[in-house]
């Protein structure tokens, strides 16, 4: 490992640590060169993984791209971003476990609807109206209807109610 200060070749590890339940390893390093101090951190390199889009087309798997997904869908919405943070990597294990080189698209979308679904109601229905292409405000109706009709993961009821068939109408 290259030392950031002088950059000399040569170091010894002082501590290591586990974190992210696991997945990465934190260490604790000092050059013999000059005697600086940093931290590096080492994670399981998954094999590149390639998207296939549905029209085809494939694109090189981007976690910052499934990070920026779920955060829209979540802001300004009670969810924290450690709580995001879990979704990705629960989503990214998935991945890495279930596809070897090549995921479709739908695949990668339907896990973010599944964990948006444990998060926030309508961080799920904001994802979902873009993934499943709403048309119509009946195609949000009918997606909040069925997502009410869930029990939640925590025993909880969702707390969003809908207007009876009368009211939904405009007049």
């Amino acid at each position: 490992m290259r030392c950031p200060k002088c950059t000399g070749q040569e170091d010894r590890v002082i501590d290591s640590r586990s974190s992210k339940e696991g997945a990465t390893i934190r260490r604790r390093r000092e050059c013999l060169t000059c005697s600086a101090r940093f931290t590096t951190y080492e994670e399981i390199e998954h094999e590149l993984l390639v998207i296939i889009k549905r029209d085809g087309r494939r694109e090189p798997f981007s976690r910052e791209k499934l990070v920026a997904g779920i955060k829209r869908a979540c802001q300004k919405r009670p969810v924290s971003e450690e709580a995001i943070a879990n979704a990705v990597e629960r989503i990214v294990e998935y991945i890495a476990a279930n596809f070897d080189r090549e995921v479709p698209a739908r695949e990668v979308g339907a896990r973010v609807m599944h964990e948006l679904q444990a998060l926030d109601a309508v961080a799920y229905i904001r994802f979902a109206s873009i993934y499943r292409q709403f048309e119509e405000v009946t195609d949000f109706v009918e997606e909040a209807r069925r997502l009410a009709s869930l029990p939640h993961p925590d025993k909880r009821q969702m707390s969003f109610e809908l207007p009876a068939e009368s009211e939904a109408t405009p007049p």
